[in-house]
């Protein structure tokens, strides 16, 4: 079967290493020269993500039978309308389904209209207009931009804004941006990741990762696109209760209804939940529109049955919740990202790495946003690298990945706190605190 993949990342990397796995052929589109993805390939076209008409006019020339859409640009600018014009099938969703994840006004809107449970409290505002006195309503609030913003869009007081006035400064910055803001209450928590696919009908979900987007080592620093992940071998995180999984599962499910029922099309692809586990049960922090990246990178690796089986049914409508059988294993994800991240990357630093030494530790390396050049790699403004220790435990997938990590050199940093036990022990009190 030949396979279109869209995206040039780590998330990338590790679908088309699960799609290898079955009897396709794997093309590409990506701006940048990930040797990762490249060696699964049997084209690459390299061109922004978003260029619609381009990549589906090559798609149709190529006699692609499915394109599966890594990065959520390309829903945004509508790549899924314009393939399933020309008759190819997408694992995404179209771009009015994808609001689901480009307007935060339209998902907190969908769990209003349709008394989803988890929705936080919230107000839009297209000026600043009684913005001062809802944030002081609330006291502890979340700005968020409307729009995409590659996972950096999102503004907490008490941590990014000191002062209502900074609150007022950035939601004025969205609206220029955008033409709107999101101010919401802040939950008080622990963040969890549910990433699920659907047919439009039936949600089945994966394994749970927890995300750190902040930049340096205790949770510190600028919120960046994610620094790593972990997710245990139970399929939950340390910190949750039992039923917490059911729970964020039952809200994907009523979001994926609800979404059917708005648009009148079945939303078909992934929806990727981002939770947050309170004192008063969990709740829903954000959605998104395709894979997490590191969050994929946690997951994909452990999927036993087909990929493509999935991804086929999917599109066909009749997928079942037995498709998904995952290993019982545990897995540190380590992002390698360049100098400067999170404020001004360091761009064109060569990494050097040994990838059968990162083998021989029982880890899994994915390229990311690098570009290869006579059998060099080289940062770009994103995230370089993708390591991934699995393992029995968190604990001892932690320490497969930090001795592969510890072997790449360059201009380049990462976070070693990730997955380590006083990290892990660190979020298990602060549940306990909050929920007893």
């Amino acid at each position: 079967m030949k396979i279109l993949v869209v995206g040039g990342g780590a998330r990338e990397h590790a679908i088309t290493e699960a799609l290898s796995k079955d009897d396709t052929t794997i093309f590409a589109v990506m701006k940048n020269r990930n040797p990762g993805i490249a060696k699964y390939c049997e084209d690459i076209l390299y061109l922004a993500e978003t260029e619609v008409e381009k990549i589906t006019d090559w798609a149709s020339d190529k006699g692609i039978e499915m394109v599966i859409i890594g990065p959520e640009g390309p829903l945004e600018a509508g790549l899924v309308d314009e393939l399933l014009e020309v008759g190819i099938p997408c694992i995404g969703p179209t771009k009015e389904l994808a609001r689901l994840e480009t307007s935060k006004a339209f998902t907190r809107g969908l769990f209003e209209k349709y008394d989803i449970p988890g929705n936080a409290k919230y107000a839009v505002f297209h000026n600043l207009d009684g913005m001062r006195d809802w944030m002081e309503r609330l006291g502890e609030y979340v700005i968020k931009d409307d729009g995409l913003c590659g996972g950096k869009g999102v503004k907490l007081s008490g941590e990014h804004l000191a002062t209502i006035d900074d609150g007022l400064k950035y939601a004025e910055e969205c609206i220029l941006k955008h033409g709107s803001v999101v101010i919401e209450e802040k939950f008080v928590g622990e963040e969890f990741s549910l990433q699920a696919l659907s047919d439009g009908h039936t949600v089945i979900g994966s394994p749970l990762a927890q995300d750190h987007k902040r930049a340096y080592e205790g949770d510190t620093g600028p919120n960046t696109g994610g620094m790593g992940s972990y997710s245990d071998s139970d399929h939950s995180l340390p910190f949750l209760r039992p039923g917490d999984y059911e729970e964020a599962l039952a809200i994907t499910q009523r979001a994926c209804d609800a979404l059917r029922e708005e648009c009148g099309t079945p939303y078909k692809g992934v929806m990727y939940g981002g939770f947050i586990a309170t004192k008063d049960g969990v709740k829903c922090v954000e959605f998104n529109a395709r894979f997490g990246d590191p969050e994929a990178l946690n997951v994909l690796p452990l999927l036993e049955s087909s990929f493509l089986k999935i991804c086929q049914a999917v599109i066909d409508g009749n997928l079942t919740q037995d498709m998904a059988v995952y290993s019982n294993k545990a897995t540190v994800c380590k992002y390698i990202v360049p100098k400067g991240y999170g404020v001004k990357s360091l761009v064109g630093a060569e990494v050097t790495l040994d990838e059968k030494f990162i083998e021989e530790q029982g880890a899994k390396l994915y390229y990311a946003s690098v570009n290869e050049e006579n059998g060099k790699v080289y940062t770009t403004g994103s995230r370089s690298l993708g390591v991934i220790g699995i393992a029995d435990t968190i604990n001892e997938a932690e320490r497969i990945c930090e001795r592969a990590v510890n072997s790449i050199k360059g201009e380049v940093f990462m976070r070693h706190d990730i997955g380590t036990p006083e990290a892990l022990e660190k979020r298990i009190n602060r549940m306990r605190e909050i929920r007893d």
